[in-house]
C-alpha cells in the first residue's frame, strides 16, 4: 500500500472522509517524516485535521498547545465522537479538578491518549513538565500561532515560552498552525519557536462565499441590527463587541425584542460560558453576543453572518473572526459597523502602555481603519494585507464591488506623495504625508518643520480620506510599501522610483455613483434624511409658527433629526413620539399635541401604512444611567467629579447630559457654571444662543470667537439654555 492510499484509509477510518482538502495530505506527509511545519490556512480549511490524523497513526502521544478552555473541549469531545474510547483525546487545565487530572494522567500513561490538550500556563508547570518528559511525544502541535506574536491580533506574552517548554520537555517535530498571519508574523512565530526552516504551507486566503460589508454606525445602530438580525430569521449569527459590559447590554436587547440571543465573554463563570456555547451550537439560540473569547476553534459550520458591533483592534482580528461565517461553502455575511470615534476610543486605551506596544497598535489601528474607509474592493485589501495578490478588480462579493466608482487618474498627487516621501527621508507614516499634503500643521508637521516643504499643502482641495486611498492604492499598486519593522514607516519600492522617473497612468476609485441614477452618493455615508418629505416640511413649518408664538429658536423645541424620524416612523400616540430620538416625556407633553394631531390626519389622508417594526424595544440600561446622573446633578456633584465616579470622560458626560435635555428634562447645572465661566462670558453666550437659528457648536465658536471662548463653556451654557427655555 502507497502512502497515499495508507492516508486515504486512514482518514476514511479516522473521520470518514474520502479525500484530503488542499494541502492537508501535503502537510500530514511532512509531519510524519518527523519534520517541522508551518500551515498558514484560513478558518473552515481543516486545520485541525493536519495534526489529528497523524497522532493517531504515529507511535507516541502529541501534544496540543491551544488557548482557549473552550476550544479544548470542544476539540477532544469531537475526537472522542470520531473514536470507541473516550480516553483518546484529553485535556489538562484548569476547570479540572486534581482527581481528573490523575485519571487523565492514567489514560496517558496506558497509551490509550493520542492527543493532550494544553495552555501554554499548564504546560510550563513543573509537575507537568516532570509528568510529560516520562512520555513519548510524537509532535508539538501549536494551534492560534499568532499569538506568538507581537503583531499578531491576540498576542499572549506565554505563548512566547513554548519554546523554553517544549526543549525542557523534550525535544520533537513542531507543527505551527494560525488562520491569520502577516508576512511578519509568520517570520515571528517561526524565528520564536526556532523552526525556521521548517516547511511552510500557504493556502490562499480568499473566503470566495464570504460577502464583506462596512456600515456607517450611527445612532440607530442597534435598530439597524435587530432590522438586519430580522432579516436573517432562522439563521445563525455572531454579534461581536470589544467590551464585556456592551455584549451584556446588546445581548439582552435583542432578547427584549424577540430575537433569541446569549452572551459570551471571558468575564463570566465558565458553565455559564459553556452551556451559552453549546446553546448556540444546538442552535436553541439564533445569535451569540460575544467578545474576541468566543470563536476560536468553533465548529459550527453553518454561521450564516458575522456582525461586528464594533470595529476590530486589527484586521488579523477581523478576518479571524468573519472567518466563522460559512465555513461549510455555504452564505456567509460580514457586516462591520465604523465609526471614527471607535477609533479614537481604541487609541486612547493605549495611552500609558509602553511606547513600543503604543506603536504597534496605533499601526494595527491604522490597517483597520484604512480597510474601513476606503472604496477599494475589501478582498483585494484584506488579501494585500496578508501579502497574496487578487488580480481580478472587481470581486462582486463586497460593498464596494457593487457600486460604481468614477475611476480618475491620480498620477500627479501619487509624484507628489513620493517626492516627499523622499525628501523627509522615508522616515515616516502614512498619516504624516496626509497632514504634509493636506497642509495640516500638527505638531509633528511643525517639529520637523515640513511645512517649510514644497510640497506642502499641495493637496489642501482634496480631502483626506480620499488622500489615504490614493497611498493604499500606490501600495496595492506596488509603488511603495510599509515597513512593520519600522512600525508603519512607508518606504518607496523599485517600482516607486521608476514611477518618479517616469509617471504613468495611476488609477483611483473616488467617488461612488448609485447604479440607478448615477447620482452621487458617498459609499452610503449620507446622513439622515426624512422619508417623507412632505410631511417633513410640514413639520418644519408647525414648529417654525410654534417658535415665534414662543420666542424661542426653533431647535429649541425639536431638533432636524427628531422631525426627520417623524417624517419616517409616523408616530401618532405620545408614546411612540417618546421614542423618537431627542424626545422625551417633557417635550412630548409640552410640545407634541400639535404635532400629532397633524401627523395623524396625514396619515389617514394619505392612506399611509406605518412601518411599525421601526420600533425598536430599549432595556433599561441607558435609563439607568441618565437618572443617576440627574440625581447626581440635584445633589450638585461636580459634573468632572461625576464624569470620574462613572468611569466617563469629561466629553462624555456631557454628551449625556445633552441628551438629557434634548429628550425634554429639565436640570440646573448652574452650580457649576458659576464655578468655572465667567459672568460676562455666559451672558454673551446665552445671548448668542437665543438668537441663533441652529444650536451647532462649531457654527457657535465661529460666531463668538475660537480664540476667546472655551467649547466647554459654550456646551455648558447650551445646556441651560435649552434646559430654561426648550423645557
Amino acid at each position: 500500500m502507497s502512502r497515499h492510499e495508507e492516508l486515504v484509509a486512514a482518514l476514511q477510518h479516522h473521520f470518514g472522509f474520502d479525500s484530503f482538502k488542499g494541502n492537508q495530505e501535503a502537510i500530514i506527509e511532512n509531519v510524519m517524516d518527523g519534520n517541522d511545519s508551518f500551515v498558514l490556512m484560513p478558518t473552515g480549511g481543516g486545520k485541525s485535521l493536519c495534526y489529528q490524523l497523524p497522532s493517531l497513526m504515529m507511535e507516541g502521544m502529541a501534544i496540543v498547545i491551544s488557548p482557549l478552555i473552550a476550544l479544548m473541549k470542544n476539540q477532544v469531545d469531537a475526537m472522542r465522537n470520531f473514536s470507541e474510547e473516550d480516553g483518546v483525546a484529553h485535556f489538562i487545565n484548569s476547570s479540572l479538578s486534581r482527581p481528573e487530572i490523575a485519571a487523565v494522567k492514567e489514560d496517558v500513561l496506558s497509551g490509550k491518549t493520542k492527543l493532550l490538550y494544553l495552555a501554554p500556563e499548564s504546560l510550563g508547570k513543573d509537575e507537568n513538565v516532570d509528568f510529560l518528559r516520562g512520555v513519548k511525544i510524537s509532535f508539538y502541535a501549536v494551534d492560534e500561532a499568532h499569538c506568538i506574536s507581537e503583531w499578531g491580533h491576540d498576542f499572549r506574552p506565554e505563548y512566547r515560552m513554548i519554546h523554553e517548554m517544549t526543549e525542557r520537555i523534550g525535544r520533537a517535530p513542531i507543527i505551527a498552525l494560525t488562520a491569520t498571519a502577516t508576512p511578519k508574523v509568520q517570520h515571528d512565530i517561526q524565528k520564536n519557536l526556532g523552526m525556521l526552516d521548517a516547511k511552510v504551507f500557504k493556502s490562499s486566503f480568499n473566503r470566495p462565499n464570504l460577502y464583506y460589508e462596512v456600515v456607517p454606525k450611527t445612532d440607530s445602530v442597534e435598530k439597524d441590527l435587530i432590522r438586519y438580525i430580522r432579516s436573517m430569521e432562522g439563521k445563525s449569527g455572531i454579534v461581536y463587541c470589544l467590551s464585556r459590559k456592551e455584549v451584556e447590554d446588546l445581548a439582552e436587547t435583542l432578547r427584549v425584542n424577540n430575537i433569541t440571543a446569549l452572551a459570551y465573554h471571558a468575564g463570566m463563570d465558565s458553565a455559564t460560558r459553556t452551556a451559552n456555547q453549546d446553546a448556540f451550537l444546538m442552535e436553541k439560540v439564533q445569535v451569540i453576543v460575544a467578545t474576541i473569547a468566543f470563536g476560536m476553534g468553533i465548529d459550527k459550520p453553518d454561521v450564516r453572518f458575522v456582525v461586528h458591533f464594533d470595529i476590530p483592534k486589527s484586521l488579523e482580528g477581523y478576518y479571524q473572526e468573519t472567518g466563522r461565517a460559512g465555513r461549510d461553502g455555504g452564505e456567509g455575511q460580514c457586516i462591520c459597523y465604523y465609526s471614527p470615534k471607535d477609533i479614537e476610543r481604541l487609541r486612547k486605551f493605549q495611552i500609558g502602555k509602553p511606547v513600543a506596544e503604543q506603536e504597534i497598535a496605533n499601526q494595527l489601528l491604522f490597517e483597520t481603519q484604512s480597510y474601513a474607509e476606503s472604496p477599494i474592493c475589501r478582498r483585494k485589501l484584506l488579501l494585500h494585507y496578508f501579502g497574496e495578490e487578487y488580480e481580478q478588480e472587481n470581486c462582486g462579493h463586497c460593498d464596494n464591488c457593487r457600486k460604481q466608482y468614477r475611476m480618475e487618474d491620480e498620477s500627479e498627487i501619487l509624484s507628489i506623495a513620493l517626492e516627499t516621501l523622499q525628501q523627509i527621508g522615508e522616515h515616516f507614516k502614512a498619516e504624516h504625508i496626509v497632514d504634509i499634503l493636506h497642509g495640516n500643521k500638527t505638531a509633528a508637521v511643525l517639529s520637523y518643520k515640513h511645512y517649510e516643504l514644497e510640497s506642502f499643502g499641495a493637496a489642501d482641495d482634496v480631502d483626506e480620506t480620499t488622500l489615504h486611498a490614493i497611498l493604499r492604492q500606490a501600495m496595492i499598486g506596488g509603488y511603495i510599501k510599509r515597513d512593520v519593522e519600522a512600525y508603519g514607516d512607508l518606504k518607496i519600492t523599485s517600482d516607486g522610483k521608476k514611477f518618479m522617473k517616469k509617471p504613468v497612468r495611476f488609477e483611483v476609485p473616488i467617488e461612488i455613483f448609485d447604479e440607478d441614477n448615477e447620482d452621487m452618493i458617498n459609499a452610503n455615508m449620507v446622513g439622515t434624511a426624512a422619508a417623507d418629505e412632505v410631511l417633513y416640511s410640514i413639520l418644519k413649518d408647525i414648529r417654525r409658527k410654534l417658535s415665534k408664538k414662543m420666542d424661542v429658536p426653533p431647535f429649541v423645541i425639536f431638533q432636524d433629526p427628531s422631525l426627520e424620524a417623524m417624517a419616517t416612523t409616523y408616530p401618532i400616540t405620545i408614546e411612540e413620539l417618546q421614542n423618537i430620538p431627542g424626545v422625551g416625556a417633557g417635550k412630548a407633553k409640552r410640545y407634541g399635541d400639535e404635532f400629532l394631531r397633524v401627523i395623524k390626519e396625514y396619515v389617514e389622508e394619505n392612506e399611509i401604512i406605518r412601518p411599525e417594526d421601526l420600533r425598536i424595544k430599549t432595556v433599561a440600561k441607558d435609563s439607568t444611567r441618565k437618572i443617576s446622573i440627574i440625581q447626581a446633578i440635584d445633589r450638585r456633584v461636580a459634573l468632572d467629579d461625576l464624569a470620574e465616579s462613572k468611569g466617563m470622560s469629561m466629553e462624555e458626560m456631557l454628551e449625556e447630559i445633552e441628551a438629557i435635555v434634548y429628550s425634554g428634562t429639565k436640570i440646573n447645572i448652574n452650580y457649576f457654571i458659576k464655578e468655572v465661566v465667567d459672568p460676562d462670558e455666559l451672558e454673551e453666550i446665552y445671548d448668542y444662543f437665543k438668537n441663533a437659528e441652529n444650536d451647532n457648536i462649531k457654527l457657535a465658536m465661529q460666531e463668538l470667537g475660537e480664540d476667546y471662548y472655551d467649547e466647554l463653556h459654550v456646551r455648558l451654557v447650551r445646556i441651560k439654555f435649552l434646559s430654561e427655555l426648550a423645557n
